[in-house]
C-alpha cells in the first residue's frame, strides 16, 4: 500500500507542477517508473541542502514519459532508464546531442540489472532464464513497449538465449515467443507489475530491476519473497540528462545542472545504494559489497552491438521486439 500511496503522490505532484507558474528555483524530475521511493529521498536531501527548492516528479515508464515530454511535459531533467529513450528526446531537439558528455560515467550515475522476484519458498524452484520458459512458470514483468524496465528484461534473456543456443536464431527467438507467452498480463509499467505480483498475487516470478526486487523483499520481508539473481544478466545504465529546451525556457539550467550532479556525490551515491542500486563511487560500492550478489554482467555494445543497432534490429516497427511480442 505504501508504494501505492507514493504513486498518487506522485501523480498529484505532476498535477501541482503542470498548473503553476515556472520559476528558476523550482524543477520537473521526469523518470523511470519505479524510481518513486528513490527520489522521495534524493529530493529531500537536495532540497535540504538548497533551501527554497522545489523539485517535483513524475514517474512512468520511461518510453511514455519521452513522448509525454516530446509532446509539452515541462520536464528541466530526465532521470531515465534507457539511453534510447533519452535519444528520442535528441531526435525531437529537446536534448543535446552530446548530452553524455555533461556528466560522468556517460551520464549514468549508478545502475542496476534485470533480477527476479519469486513467492516465499521459491515454490517453482526459479534459478535461471531457462526456468521461465517452462509451461507450468507464469513470468510478470510490464510492455517493453512502454517500460524501459521491460526492455531491459526483454534484451537480458534475448542475451541469456545467445549464449544458451550458441546464437542460433531460430531458437532465440522461439525462446522469447515463449517467454513472452507466458506472461499473463502485459502492464504499462515497472511499477503496476509490482502490483500485479505483489498485491493481485498474479504470477510466480516478476522480473523488475534489482533495486525494486531488494525494495519488495525489504518492504514485506523474506517470509513473503525471495530475491533471485540469475547466472548471467545485462548491465542496466540509468542515464540522466537535462531537457535542453525547458530548461532554458524555464531559467533553471544551473539548478538542474546542480541537481544531476548532486546524484555522484558522495550523499547522493549513499542514497542510491541504500536504495538498492549498484553505484560508480568507489568508496560508495566498497561500503555496500556484501549486499550485491555477484553476476555476470554483459553489456549491449558486446551482445547487440549497442543502442543504435538495438534500436533498428529489435525496437523499430516491424524489428524482433514486436515479431516475439505480436506472436503471443
Amino acid at each position: 500500500m505504501k508504494r501505492f500511496f507514493l504513486g498518487l503522490a506522485a501523480a498529484t505532484s505532476l498535477f501541482l507542477a503542470s498548473s503553476q507558474a515556472w520559476s528558476a528555483d523550482k524543477l520537473l524530475n521526469a523518470s523511470y517508473d519505479v524510481g518513486r521511493e528513490l527520489f522521495v529521498q534524493v529530493n529531500k536531501a537536495f532540497i535540504e541542502k538548497h533551501p527554497g527548492v522545489t523539485v517535483d516528479q513524475s514517474h512512468a515508464g520511461t518510453s511514455a514519459q519521452a513522448r509525454a515530454i516530446a509532446e509539452g511535459l515541462g520536464a528541466d531533467v530526465v532521470t531515465f532508464n534507457q539511453v534510447t529513450d533519452v535519444d528520442f528526446l535528441v531526435k525531437k531537439g529537446l536534448v543535446s546531442a552530446d548530452w553524455q558528455k555533461d556528466f560522468p560515467d556517460n551520464a549514468s550515475p549508478f545502475y542496476s540489472l534485470p533480477s527476479f522476484l519469486v513467492r516465499a519458498g521459491n515454490p517453482k524452484h526459479i534459478k535461471d532464464w531457462n526456468d521461465l520458459v517452462r509451461d507450468d512458470v507464469q513470468v510478470i514483468f510490464p510492455n517493453p513497449k512502454t517500460s524501459g524496465n521491460a526492455r531491459y528484461t526483454y534484451l537480458a534473456a534475448t542475451a541469456y538465449a545467445k549464449e544458451a543456443f550458441k546464437g542460433d536464431d531460430a531458437k532465440v527467438k522461439e525462446f522469447i515467443t515463449k517467454l513472452f507467452n507466458n506472461v499473463p498480463i502485459f502492464d504499462t509499467g515497472g511499477r503496476a507489475a509490482t502490483t500485479t505480483f505483489v498485491q493481485r498475487e498474479i504470477g510466480d516470478v516478476l522480473i523488475t530491476f534489482e533495486s525494486e526486487t531488494r525494495g519488495i523483499r525489504k518492504e514485506y520481508g523474506d517470509d513473503k519473497f525471495e530475491q533471485v539473481t540469475p547466472s548471467v544478466s545485462l548491465l542496466a545504465e540509468f542515464p540522466v540528462a537535462i531537457v535542453d529546451k525547458v530548461a532554458d525556457e524555464h531559467g533553471t539550467r544551473d539548478l538542474a545542472k546542480t541537481y544531476l550532479d548532486f546524484l555522484y556525490t558522495p550523499e547522493g551515491q549513499d542514497i542510491l545504494a541504500q536504495n538498492g542500486n549498484r553505484v560508480r563511487d568507489a568508496a560508495v560500492a566498497a561500503k555496500y559489497k556484501a549486499e550485491f550478489p555477484e553476476v555476470r554482467l554483459l553489456t549491449v555494445e558486446d551482445v547487440f552491438g549497442g543502442w543504435d543497432k538495438i534500436q533498428k534490429e529489435h525496437f523499430a516497427a516491424g524489428g524482433l521486439l514486436d515479431q516475439a511480442y505480436g506472436s503471443r
